[in-house]
């Protein structure tokens, strides 16, 4: 790669208010996050409104996830040469258009499409929103910082149900989408009046090539990831058309071929990486980073984690309103708690960092997690009141709080400010790629569990025809258990229902406990991090700072 020169980061040193900055930052972050986990709960609105097939459904939920992840590296480059917060903003105006068009959505084409926007967006935020709190802040303020980013996280995803909720029961599932405008706005503005730019000198090039490479590896992956239990993950089960493309049953299904394809552009990505630094060029990643011990370990914890850590996000919603017979707005409620753990983490974060160290922080916020999700999982009951969930709920979002900030701040800690931008998209594809990956496993871990379960309950209680027993598995698994709320409305099911309820419940448990096993081994991976020790504020970053004659942040 080039040699760079590299500039003194002037976040922070320059900027009068760099709390204020953060807030300014935290603020655009909340709204992307909420528009990753609030569609579930406007999905049976859009259905009506726009009359969405089951397909659409999907790329509904999908096509933000997939783009989200495959353009995190891209973006991470392009923040480094031409400005963080300048990439920021323009992510903030693309985000709000596409909010607007989804909202203003009159078709499935429409709407598929202003959600694509969304997550362009939405992918030049979040790794220049990391990038910049992580040349603003050093030492315990860094702390603080990311503890409050790690709550903004946690607290977003689980609020974001919460407000789809209202919204739609009080409003329209429309000005879900609309309510992003004037948040985008503010934060815009405060941006512009708060956080100077950040960008380094010398990056020549934009790598076209590792562009293309990683944009479509990672989203063929991705894609598989995701469309595992709509078209199988290795036998078709649904027909698979995309233009030209064309991949009917019974043969090969799509996925393997999405997921192979992938990986085999993320080796090529990786070999030309090589050959580009071998060439002394700018590469679009840098592979010299996984060379710090805190990043390399750090970024496979992020991975690992995030398998378990969004994905019993995945189940809680689908058991809740499907089993428990919560309305959108209750279950939101119920997820609320998780925020409210997570909220209250980012107060406890510097306190916490100066005593123990960073590190412990993250093994500590894991340690709760686990001990959450578990409660999740021996809680799920056909005849406790679901309200109890709430306790759990709250120590998990304290444990997702303090791991997944204070994680941020470790795989960091030791990356040169010059390279903050790469580093930090690549940390969040990462995260995105557990996620992802998590919640195809544990979606295949419920709905396997389900059909299992309910076949062998019905036995005993149903006196329909077999046949007419298996209608009624696969009516449950295909509808993500949606079907046993119309099903109530015969009494001649309530046997069914009974039986159905229970496996989904003895299912979401099963999941759970498989989403503690993840956050668990991730925990293990965590003792590779190397020691530091409580108060450390030695990091790279700072020798940096010291040795441009520049002073710490304010407030420092």
């Amino acid at each position: 790669m080039a040699t760079a020169t590299v500039e003194p980061p002037r976040i922070g040193n320059q900027s009068k208010h760099p709390w204020l900055a953060l807030v300014s930052l935290l603020l655009g972050l909340s709204m992307i996050v909420i528009d990753g986990s609030v569609v579930n709960v406007l999905l049976p609105d859009m259905v009506r409104d726009l009359k969405l097939s089951s397909t659409d459904v999907l790329w509904v939920n999908s096509i933000y996830s997939l783009l989200f992840a495959a353009l995190l590296i891209p973006v991470g480059l392009i923040a480094d040469k031409y400005g963080r917060r300048k990439l920021f903003l323009l992510g903030s105006v693309i985000f709000l258009l596409g909010s607007l068009a989804a909202g203003a959505s009159q078709s499935s084409e429409w709407l598929i499409s202003a959600r694509a926007v969304q997550a362009v967006g939405a992918s030049m935020m979040l790794p220049s929103s990391i990038a910049i709190i992580n040349v603003m802040f050093v030492g315990k303020q860094r702390a603080v910082a990311f503890g409050l980013w790690g709550a903004v996280f946690g607290g977003a995803a689980a609020l974001g149900p919460l407000l789809g909720g209202w919204l739609t029961q009080d409003f329209s599932w429309r000005w879900a989408f609309y309510i992003n405008v004037p948040v985008a706005i503010i934060s815009a503005i405060l941006v512009l009046s708060n956080v100077p730019e950040s960008k380094i000198k010398g990056v020549d090039g934009l790598d076209p090539v590792g562009f293309v490479l990683s944009a479509a590896g990672l989203g063929l992956i991705v894609f598989g990831l995701i469309e595992g239990q709509q078209y199988g993950w290795y036998k078709a089960i649904a027909d698979f058309h995309a233009g030209p493309i064309h991949i009917d049953e019974p043969g090969i299904s799509v996925v393997p071929v999405a997921i192979v394809t992938g990986l085999i552009l993320v080796g090529a990505l990786i070999w030309w990486s090589k050959h580009q630094t071998n060439a002394g060029r700018t590469t679009m990643i840098d592979l010299s980073l996984f060379k710090i011990r805190r990043y390399g370990y750090g970024n496979v914890v992020a991975l690992v984690v995030s398998l378990g850590e969004f994905g019993i996000l995945f189940v809680l919603p689908l058991w809740l309103q499907s089993v428990a017979g919560r309305d959108p707005m209750s279950t939101g409620v119920i997820l609320a708690s998780l925020a409210f753990g997570a909220l209250l983490s980012g107060g406890l974060a510097r306190r916490l960092s100066s005593a123990i160290g960073a590190t412990m922080v993250v093994r500590l916020g894991m340690v709760l997690e686990i001990v959450g999700i578990l409660g999740i999982g021996l809680t799920f009951s056909t005849t406790r009141n679901p309200w109890w969930l709430c306790v759990p709920l709250m120590i998990y979002g304290l444990g997702l709080g303090l791991a997944s900030a204070q994680l941020t701040n470790v795989v960091l800690s030791d990356v040169p400010p010059d390279k903050s931008g790469r580093a930090s998209a690549m940390t969040s594809t990462f995260r995105q790629l557990g996620s992802a990956l998590g919640a195809a496993i544990l979606g295949a871990v419920l709905f396997t569990g389900l059909g299992t379960f309910m076949t062998e309950d019905l036995k005993g209680v149903s006196n329909l025809p077999q046949d007419q027993q298996e209608q009624i598995i696969n009516s449950v698994r295909g509808s993500a258990g949606q079907a046993i709320v119309s099903m109530e409305t015969i009494p001649q099911l309530a046997p069914e229902v009974a039986a159905a309820k229970e496996g989904y419940t003895t299912a979401a448990r099963d999941t759970a406990f498989v989403a503690g096993m993840f956050v668990f081994f991730g925990l293990l991976v965590s003792l590779g991090l190397p020691k530091d020790p409580p108060g450390r504020t030695d990091t790279e970053e700072d020798k940096r700072l010291a040795a441009a004659g520049s002073p710490p942040p304010a407030g420092e």
